[in-house]
């Protein structure tokens, strides 16, 4: 059930990411400014989530450093994005947080369906 909620959260939040941007580019920076908060809010449940599908790995077996990875890298997909949001609302070129959330993003990815066995892909 935590994964499906994580992977519903970290959904919703790369969700909020483009609309929050598309609020900022079009001037609006009230209505993007309450959907930064609310994604900041949904960046603490993906914490909760991602934490809580952490700890499944101490209890023992081989993949724990790929799971410590990952929810490193997961970290920096979450650092990212804000870094674009941030740098878009001060209407700053934002090329850099954009290659380390692409990045970030496939190596979260790859490990989190792929290679870690609470994905979904064998």
């Amino acid at each position: 059930m935590t994964t499906h909620m994580h992977i519903t959260a970290w959904a919703l939040a790369l969700i909020l990411l483009i609309v929050t941007l598309i609020m900022y580019k079009q001037g609006k920076a009230k209505p993007g400014k309450i959907l930064h908060m609310i994604l900041r809010l949904d960046y603490l449940f993906i914490l909760y989530t991602g934490g809580d599908l952490l700890a499944t790995y101490f209890s023992g077996g081989d993949m724990l450093p790929e799971a410590i990875v990952k929810g490193v890298a997961g970290l920096w997909v979450i650092v990212a994005m804000e870094l674009i949001l941030v740098k878009t609302s001060k209407a700053k070129p934002a090329k850099g947080a954009w290659i380390q959330l692409v990045i970030a993003l496939l190596i979260t990815l790859i490990l989190g369906f792929g290679r870690l066995p609470l994905g979904i892909l064998p």
